[in-house]
């Protein structure tokens, strides 16, 4: 599961079809699954998530009933479970947990978890301004805070150099984040930060983790990661170190 939620993230953002290291045998699993269903052609089983098979994982989603954030295209532990169902058992799950509140805003335990791992590196707790699942909460955001996994924290009072080393822990724990700036859009100094490979994301937080994978800044330009460089994991590739 943990291989093909990350290409799910990456995959489509890329300009070719390099497949996502380690991933394609278990991409090609699921692929062959939709296609037996009729959500997929044929053509398109090859190992890379792209778009097209991020739409047929939504379809079949939706197939079960699934709606708005459970059917993302991203693959859940109880969608996958049931696609694999007598083709292929399901391991490395990853489970975004239940929705709780830190600093009076809303995120998920793996997001309150890497957060206070982060604070933990830093030494020092990080106020959030603005946490997940809230849509339409701030125009400004463009849809990454509508689903799971997305923070966005202050950054009152600190030197370029705190900044720099928050992003630094959230980056290592598993977040993608930048810091933000108003030269750059309408918003004041922050830190945005997303949980990589949460299964919750907004379509719009998988396309900015996708691209901090691919060495972009998670703005609409597709800039240059302006942030500090740290070997990307995941939360539970963090956690396996």
């Amino acid at each position: 599961m943990e291989a093909v939620v990350k290409a799910a993230q990456i995959d489509p953002r890329r300009s070719d079809k390099t497949l996502t290291p380690g991933a394609k045998a278990s991409v090609l699993l699921v692929e062959r699954a939709l296609r037996d269903r009729r959500l997929l052609d044929a053509k398109w089983v090859d190992g890379y998530f792209g778009s097209t098979t991020v739409t047929a994982y939504a379809k079949f989603q939706k197939s079960l009933g699934y709606t708005r954030l459970a059917a993302n295209g991203l693959p859940g532990k109880t969608s996958l479970t049931k696609l694999g169902a007598g083709r292929f058992r399901v391991t490395r799950a990853i489970a975004p947990g239940a929705r709780v509140s830190i600093d009076g805003v809303t995120v998920n335990t793996r997001t309150r978890s890497m957060l206070a791992e982060a604070e933990r590196l830093l030494g020092r707790d990080l106020v959030v301004l603005q946490g997940s699942y809230n849509p339409g909460g701030d125009p400004t955001s463009a849809g990454t805070h509508d689903g799971g996994g997305a923070l966005d924290i202050s950054v009152e009072k600190m030197s370029s150099a705190a900044r720099s080393a928050a992003v630094r822990a959230l980056r290592r724990v598993g977040f993608a984040a930048w810091v933000r700036t108003p030269e750059q859009a309408d918003w004041p100094w922050h830190i945005h930060a997303v949980a990589i490979s949460d299964t919750d994301l907004s379509s719009q937080s998988q396309h900015q983790v996708g691209d901090y994978y691919l060495g972009l800044n998670g703005l609409a330009g597709r800039g240059p990661d302006d942030g500090p460089k740290v070997p990307i994991r995941t939360w539970e590739e963090y956690r396996r170190r």
